[in-house]
């Protein structure tokens, strides 16, 4: 039988707040270039909604990060599978992430990133659930949704690989 998806975020709700968020961005990066560092795959939906909406020079790199497994819950060891294909020193970045659970991923990634001397670096999120929080030292800027604590997909998000593809996030209630 099928999993059962509830809507937590509808598909207008996503791009007005991505819109009202690369307006911010825009104007704290006026002037200069920015380099979104997109965390593959679950953010691939929201760096490019939001590329498109910033309105100035933006580079576009893509990693990928992992501190899942195949199931829900983060195993809260940090992989890097796949890194950037471009420098960053001397660069503003900007990392694009889909959301913010544990912050297993975000509390190993950005002192890394730092070491290669950007000339600034800042977290953006989709999504941030602070009740699932372990990892207490994240910063993030640019914020789009605080979510309760429910296991979610769509728009990018997963379960074991499966609904990146529907257009709002859901919240999946498994059966038995």
């Amino acid at each position: 039988m099928a999993d059962k998806i509830r809507v937590l975020i509808t598909e207008e709700e996503l791009t007005a707040k991505i819109r009202e968020i690369a307006e911010q961005i825009k104007k704290d990066y006026e002037g200069h270039t920015l380099q979104l560092v997109c965390i593959l795959k679950g953010s691939v939906f929201f760096a490019c909604d939001l590329a498109k909406m910033l309105d100035m020079d933006v580079r576009l790199d893509f990693m990928t990060v992992s501190s899942y497994g195949g199931g829900t819950e983060s195993t809260g060891a940090v992989k890097i599978k796949k890194d950037l294909d471009h420098h960053i020193e001397g660069k503003h970045v900007l990392i694009v992430e889909d959301i913010i659970d544990s912050g297993n991923t975000l509390s190993a990634l950005v002192p890394m990133l730092k070491l290669r001397n950007p000339a600034s670096i800042e977290v953006a999120t989709l999504l941030d659930k602070p009740s699932r929080r372990v990892k207490r030292n994240v910063e993030v800027k640019y914020t789009c949704f605080t979510i309760p604590d429910e296991f979610v997909v769509g728009y990018g998000l997963d379960y074991d690989q499966k609904y990146r593809n529907l257009p709002y996030i859901g919240v999946v209630e498994l059966d038995g």
